[in-house]
């Protein structure tokens, strides 16, 4: 009897270190008693996963010029370059001479081209900081690579835009009157003293708008829509017939960074709108903004099959050489930028501010 009853304990007890033995950890499964471990089953691809979400809900948290492109998909093993092509207008028909055939008009068409380029970087985490700092050094590092991967996308598309030559340069406006004093033609006589400035005014966003209509640019759900740098922004925002944006929020689709609306021009603030020095210095030597006005399908992005934003985490275990140092967490993407596809549909407007002075190009 008593063989029967330590038979039955050994098994007993048997079952729950079989049920027990087993550990699940990140890099698969590991025996509880034993240490031997087993990678089949491993829990890398969901940290991946994390920090790869992490970067893109940060990087399209800051990315405004993105939202308004035509975006052209481009299929893989079918080169770096996309074309688009729109049909040229006709002349309005003329009156007809009795038993005479009119002369017919030429119909063709016009390509666009663009070409993508990679960019990429990436940081290096020691295998020290990631055990013994207080924070999650992989998720903080994750996150401002999200925040350079916006900043490098909006600088590109910023860049490309600013060779647009559809240019609006605002008046010249006498502080102490609210008059204009004379209008400029380049950045050279954009007025930036205390007394005289080339002020994005109201005025001139009714102006930018009969602009826009008189070139029959097509609006973006009924509304122009324009980027501007904050310290633009400050001086628009004084305006008795500014709405902000909360007032009409939930009428129609708002747009990521989208802070007001004045005259049927909506307007999306972005640090990273052009603050630009050199060449386009005003008359006073400091520095002038340009805030880009867009109609419906003004410019275009390629988005690569396989070249997207894609975010790049290697554990110490992959890329931290013969004693497993470090780890690495980067990103890259292919881009052209930005491509205008109707000059007539970007529009870009040149001013001062009252933060002229202080603000530095970036």
């Amino acid at each position: 009897m008593k063989t029967i009853v330590m038979n039955l304990l050994m098994a007993f007890l048997q079952l729950f270190a079989e049920a027990g033995n087993v550990v699940n950890v990140t890099s698969g499964t590991v025996n509880a008693y034993t240490g031997v471990g087993d990678t089949s089953d491993a829990f890398n691809g969901e940290i991946k996963s994390f920090y790869d979400t992490s970067l893109l809900v940060n990087a399209r948290a800051e990315m405004y010029y993105a939202q308004f492109a035509v975006t052209q998909p481009l299929p893989s093993g079918r080169g770096k370059n996309v074309e688009w092509r729109k049909w040229n207008t006709f002349a309005r028909a003329s009156r007809l001479q009795e038993g005479v055939i009119p002369t017919g008009q030429k119909f063709g068409m016009t390509t666009k081209t663009a070409s993508i380029d990679q960019y990429g970087t990436y940081t290096a985490i020691s295998d020290q900081l990631e055990m013994h700092a207080y924070d999650d050094v992989i998720l903080g590092a994750t996150e401002e690579m999200g925040a350079s991967a916006a900043e490098t996308q909006e600088v590109l598309i910023r860049d490309a835009l600013l060779t647009n030559t559809n240019v609006l340069y605002c008046d010249n406006i006498t502080l102490a009157t609210g008059e204009a004093a004379s209008t400029p033609t380049s950045p050279a006589t954009m007025e930036g003293s205390a007394t005289v400035m080339s002020l994005f005014s109201p005025k001139m966003v009714a102006k930018a708008v009969t602009i826009m209509k008189k070139n029959k640019v097509p609006t973006i759900g009924g509304k122009y829509y324009c980027v501007i740098h904050p310290s633009v922004a400050n001086d628009l925002r004084n305006s008795k017939d500014w709405i902000e944006v909360h007032k009409y929020a939930s009428t129609r689709e708002i747009f990521n960074g989208e802070i007001g609306e004045l005259h049927g021009m909506c307007f999306v603030e972005d640090t990273f709108a052009p603050i630009l020095g050199g060449e386009y210095k005003n008359k006073a030597s400091t520095v002038t903004y340009a805030s880009y006005c867009f109609g419906k399908d003004a410019f275009g992005i390629i988005d690569p099959a396989e070249g997207g934003l894609e975010m790049i985490v290697k554990s110490k275990e992959q890329a931290g050489g013969p004693l497993n140092q470090f780890s690495t967490i980067g990103y890259k993407f292919e881009t052209n930028g930005a491509t205008v596809l109707y000059t007539e549909r970007v529009l870009r407007i040149m001013s001062c501010s009252s933060f002229s002075a202080v603000d530095e190009p970036n």
